[in-house]
């Protein structure tokens, strides 16, 4: 359903958002290259003491690379939830002002608009269901099924997809935090949380200049499928992971 949502989503006029939060990180020093001359490498202190740990929320939508990430010291359902509300709302009253184009509608027998509707059933029952507008990644953790926020999120049209059970993988503001968190912090000292929350905003700062937008089932993975075929006598045939041919 989530690799559904990422190839129809947006051609369909659904913007697509993921919403992950990266985390914790120590304010101790951290692993990773740095630009110091040649032999004369940075050196870390021996001794440390912890200056406590921070977390950053995100908040990115792969098709434009656009970034809303806002670091704070814990994430709990108090901390995270009026804050995805606070950063949802201002989306959907823009795109009540801009309608997104739509090059591709869903028919209504589409896995996703069926999923809809039995997000609805299940909570409200309405007839008909209120109109889809958004779709939200998000993992598969027990606050983020909370009542409270899943009806919020269906009363304002937006659609959350759950990864499963080890498969955050699917959820692609995760690529997006390592490529943050290692250009803040790789080979750095933080002394305190706030250190790291500063840099790491710094650092979506900067992202958000020219982001670079995320494509799923891009050129390169159809590469590596391509890459582990074994081709028959040169024909388009072929026999998936090496296995062999008996005769």
């Amino acid at each position: 359903m989530i690799e559904l949502a990422y190839e129809h989503a947006e051609a369909a006029g659904l913007p697509l958002w993921c919403q992950d939060e990266a985390g914790p990180y120590q304010a101790i020093p951290q692993p990773g290259e740095n630009w110091h001359p040649e032999g004369k490498p940075l050196l870390q202190p021996h001794e440390y003491v912890r200056g406590g740990t921070a977390k950053l929320l995100t908040l990115f939508r792969p098709r434009t690379g656009e970034v809303q990430a806002t670091g704070v010291l814990s994430s709990p359902n108090a901390v995270l939830h009026p804050w995805l509300k606070e950063h949802l709302q201002p989306l959907l009253e823009h795109l009540e002002t801009n309608p997104p184009v739509v090059r591709h509608p869903l028919p209504d027998d589409h896995p996703l608009m069926r999923t809809w509707q039995h997000w609805w059933w299940s909570y409200e029952r309405p007839k008909p269901a209120p109109a889809l507008r958004l779709i939200l990644i998000w993992d598969n953790l027990k606050g983020h099924l909370s009542y409270d926020m899943v009806r919020w999120l269906l009363q304002h049209g937006i659609l959350p997809l759950y990864t499963p059970i080890g498969g955050s993988w699917l959820n692609m503001a995760e690529s997006l935090q390592r490529i943050i968190v290692r250009r803040a912090l790789a080979g750095q000292h933080p002394q305190t949380a706030q250190h790291i929350i500063d840099w790491l905003e710094q650092t979506v700062a900067g992202w958000n200049k020219h982001p670079t937008p995320f494509v799923w089932n891009g050129k390169r993975r159809r590469r590596r499928e391509r890459a582990r075929l074994r081709r028959l006598g040169g024909s388009g045939a072929a026999v998936v992971h090496g296995y062999s041919i008996v005769g």
